[in-house]
């Protein structure tokens, strides 16, 4: 495999050729200098320079014995750009739903697409796609691949979560983009308690009064007051306090 615009050596080691003849084809260009009867030499190589490359020898008469062999030879587009991630958010709480896609760069072939979660590969069952797209006259291919997840405690490491996308082609292309999302824990009412020591009383509807009298508390916060008997007659009272 390799890419376009690139100088490849084939070499043919079968033995020689008594003559050469040279046969011109769309996207081959032979460096007829540096070729010889054993090795040809393409230059500025295409896409459409992607084929089976044979080499045949023949012998003399009377036998005329042909052997020859062959190889595969991919002319690959690399993408300009690496991997974009689109659709997520900067926060995630607990029991959210996430849904992502990762879009390779423009290549030939299509580049194949993988998902990480803090590192791990993503479950099947989590993906969407790929999907592939044509764009332009020499048909460069675009995948698009899809991440999808309910969002639970273990997805949060250290207080964020990491996705990560890795487009290949071959051994030839390895990029990937990796975001990291933070977990918005869901605010909560300040809970303030405070102990207060009364003097007994003969029945517990005067305590409740004595304690859950709201007179003494500033007229701008909204109280409630729960009154619970204790060993030394200690009274405590949890204020939940709602601002406006």
């Amino acid at each position: 495999m390799v890419q376009r615009w690139q100088r490849i050596l084939p070499i043919c080691s079968q033995g020689s050729a008594t003559c050469t003849t040279l046969h011109t084809l769309p996207g081959i260009t032979v460096e007829t200098h540096n070729s010889t009867e054993s090795q040809v030499v393409l230059k500025s190589v295409e896409l459409s320079s992607t084929g089976r490359y044979r080499c045949e020898v023949s012998a003399e008469a009377p036998s005329f014995q042909t052997v020859s062999d062959h190889g595969d030879m991919t002319v690959v587009a690399l993408p300009k750009e690496g991997p974009q991630i689109t659709g997520g958010r900067p926060r995630y709480q607990i029991g959210d739903t996430v849904r992502v896609n990762c879009t390779s760069g423009r290549s030939k072939p299509a580049a194949q697409l993988m998902w990480f979660i803090n590192g791990e590969q993503a479950n099947t069952s989590f993906l969407h796609g790929p999907q592939t797209l044509y764009t332009g006259r020499e048909g460069l291919e675009t995948s698009i691949l899809g991440l999808e997840f309910r969002v639970k405690p273990k997805h949060f490491q250290r207080g964020d979560m990491k996705l990560k996308c890795l487009a290949t082609i071959a051994t030839v292309y390895w990029r990937s983009n990796e975001e990291s999302v933070e977990g918005d824990k869901p605010q909560k009412a300040p809970v303030l308690e405070s102990r207060e020591s009364v003097p007994p009383s003969k029945s517990r509807a005067d305590r409740v009064q004595a304690v859950g009298d709201c007179s003494q508390v500033n007229p701008c916060t909204s109280l409630l007051a729960a009154c619970f008997p204790h060993k030394k007659q200690t009274w405590i009272l949890v204020y939940v306090i709602s601002l406006d």
